[in-house]
């Protein structure tokens, strides 16, 4: 007996789009019916480029619009990669048509957006996720266990986490991430989202009781409304106790680690968000001891790590597939899971009060105030 498919629309040609299409494609459970741009052509070179380097084992057909993808009944689910200035409409427009949603981030301009958009998704009975791929590794799930297992880090005491690459002069003045109708929040939406999330999913939800930010670098294009983040840092602190920082650039090469601190030891990550290419993902335990026996001082080091096995890019166990299983296997099975909606909103809050924070000298601010 076939499995059951989930057959998915795209509605833009995202360059991100490409790696998710290989995704759909490895999934198992779903299956890629139409491509969605302004244009047929637009949309028919997207599927033609994506074709030459992961062939589909079927047609998939080119739509001149957004409006012709959602009117389709061979369509249960669709994939949003638009700008997010112009993210809302779709999303809600598409509950409305019944679609299932996965959305990529940041998902809203506002906390508001995301409100509105999981109130049409909730009216249409649809199921909404964010496309944050780390989500679904199977590291993640090995990294909760050591968290919680009361010995390897103990109580979380702080978190910090950086996601940053060096874009160069002509992506500044190019790319819409630096344009404030597209991409008003810059760097802070493109690349916080992920340090935000990481240090949530630590805390397991809990949301922090302040937030300040502070726009370390940002530019304002002839074309741009605003000025917008280039270079940000976060920081939060939780009731508990419990203090996190994040930074997030556009200046600085290539890094997307988190660093989880505790009464006991520590877990650390360098690649959080994109594993390194190979087929383990890994991350570091540290229990180091402070050793003294008279003259003799010494720092002892202990370190343990960690792996699964885990493709990190382009393979059927890899993350980004998984996204598209799990979400696919919920379309399937009729049911609706409420906590990616939420996840999804709390950060997004997250990010908003740090963006309040930093255009308002950087003071102390409540997410949920």
């Amino acid at each position: 007996m076939s499995q059951q498919q989930c057959r998915w629309g795209i509605l833009s040609t995202a360059g991100i789009a490409k790696k998710n299409w290989h995704s759909i494609l490895n999934s198992g459970n779903g299956v890629i019916r139409a491509v969605a741009s302004r244009s047929t052509a637009k949309a028919q070179q997207f599927i033609d480029e994506c074709s030459a380097s992961v062939p589909a084992p079927y047609p998939v057909e080119a739509l001149s619009s957004y409006e012709e993808l959602l009117s389709r009944t061979d369509v249960d689910a669709v994939y949003i990669p638009l700008p997010t200035g112009i993210r809302t409409e779709w999303v809600i427009r598409a509950a409305q048509a019944g679609k299932h949603v996965m959305v990529e981030k940041p998902c809203g301009v506002t906390s508001a957006d995301v409100q509105r958009m999981l109130a049409a998704c909730d009216a249409a009975g649809v199921q909404f996720m964010d496309g944050v791929m780390f989500m679904h590794n199977a590291r993640l799930a090995a990294m909760r266990q050591v968290l919680d297992d009361g010995i390897s880090v103990g109580t979380i005491r702080r978190i910090a986490s950086q996601f940053s690459f060096c874009a160069d002069e002509s992506w500044v003045q190019s790319n819409i991430r630096a344009s404030a109708q597209l991409e008003p929040a810059g760097c802070l939406g493109d690349l916080g989202w992920y340090t935000i999330r990481i240090i949530l999913w630590a805390m397991r939800y809990e949301m922090p009781v302040e937030v300040r930010g502070r726009i370390l670098h940002g530019v304002q294009r002839p074309d741009s409304s605003d000025v917008v983040p280039m270079e940000f840092q976060g920081e939060l602190h939780f009731a508990s106790g419990v203090s996190a920082t994040f930074f997030n650039s556009f200046r600085a090469n290539h890094q997307q680690w988190a660093h989880i601190s505790g009464t006991k030891g520590y877990l650390a990550v360098n690649d959080f968000v994109l594993p390194y290419f190979g087929n383990e993902a890994s991350f570091d335990v540290g229990n180091h001891n402070f050793a003294a026996d008279g003259c003799y001082f010494n720092m002892e080091r202990h370190l343990s790590v960690r792996s699964v096995s885990e493709y990190s890019n382009n393979h059927k166990n890899a993350q980004e597939t998984a996204l598209f299983r799990n979400f696919s296997e919920l379309v399937n099975s009729g049911r609706r899971d409420p906590f990616w909606g939420q996840a999804a909103l709390q950060t997004q809050q997250v990010l908003d009060a740090a963006l309040r924070s930093a255009n308002s000298g950087c003071g102390p601010v409540n997410p949920l105030g």
